[in-house]
């Protein structure tokens, strides 16, 4: 009987959260372990369609850099990294975009559907919702920078109680494709629709400090000290920088979250504690 108990005070302890979040718009950056682990997979397809029924209105934005590298070295094409990122050429280009918007996208999509969720797979060229220019004068060749997000179809879609599942290609006024970084991709469209939350499930418990202890919270003034003492260095840097251009463009908060842990979505959102961090 106690067990019973404690199960109904778990579920009572995330009420507040439900009420407060209903109707709200978050966008989560889906990617990792978590898009490959199968058991990790089902478990993300089962929080999103938890969100999607007590109200709340997701957009998911995904990777898949693994299946591109399995997919380029099977056709010998040679892809590079400079900075972080993949130089993209046009033939590199086609098979980024194929297994992106063709494959995973859709891989995705029909993951949700099948656990019960209302969901369409969307590239950022359907409806010219992303457009781009080559980031950095195109130092890594068919690399974009978001330039413009045109958030009707997202609205749209979830209007109609439809979960987004939005593959990271955008295009030019000339049509031509660009690769776009995930997290720069749902960065843009979570300041676009002025979402309350972006999320980032990657293959890390969130910021850690000098001692390897997870830092829960983190606004600009701290993020400047870790910064400044070393703490924060190499690709964390960036990455805190687009959530800092967030939360200063409208969103509400941005949380680094382990996608390697099980349910991981669910625990950071309806937990006093949560998981990851936080930056307001």
């Amino acid at each position: 009987m106690k067990n019973h108990y404690k199960t109904a005070e778990i579920i009572l302890s995330a009420l507040p959260y439900i009420q407060k979040f209903r109707g709200q718009i978050f966008v989560v950056k889906y990617g990792g372990s978590a898009q490959i682990d199968e058991s990790l997979k089902d478990n993300f397809a089962r929080d999103i369609v938890l969100l999607q029924l007590i109200g709340i209105k997701v957009v998911v934005v995904h990777g898949g850099g693994k299946k591109i590298n399995s997919f380029l070295e099977q056709l010998d094409i040679k892809s590079d990294f400079v900075d972080g990122l993949r130089v993209t050429d046009e033939k590199a280009m086609e098979i980024v975009e194929m297994t992106l918007s063709g494959l995973i996208n859709k891989q995705i999509t029909s993951l949700l559907v099948r656990h019960g969720a209302r969901a369409v797979g969307i590239s950022g060229k359907d409806d010219g919702m992303l457009k781009a220019k080559p980031l950095n004068n195109g130092k890594y060749g068919l690399v974009g920078e978001i330039t413009s997000v045109n958030d009707e179809v997202i609205k749209a879609l979830l209007t109609s109680d439809i979960v987004p599942v939005i593959a990271p290609i955008a295009s030019d006024e000339n049509a031509r494709s660009y690769n776009i970084n995930a997290d720069s991709c749902a960065s843009a469209i979570a300041m676009k629709l002025r979402a309350q939350k972006v999320i980032f499930l990657s293959d890390i418990s969130g910021v850690l400090d000098k001692n390897g202890e997870l830092i829960s919270r983190l606004n600009a003034q701290k993020i400047a000290t870790l910064k400044a003492d070393g703490t924060i260095n190499g690709g964390m840097i960036p990455k805190l920088d687009a959530c800092l251009e967030c939360v200063n463009n409208g969103v509400g908060r941005v949380h680094i979250i382990d996608g390697r842990v099980a349910h991981s979505l669910l625990l950071e959102l309806f937990t006093d504690e949560g998981i990851g961090t936080i930056i307001t």
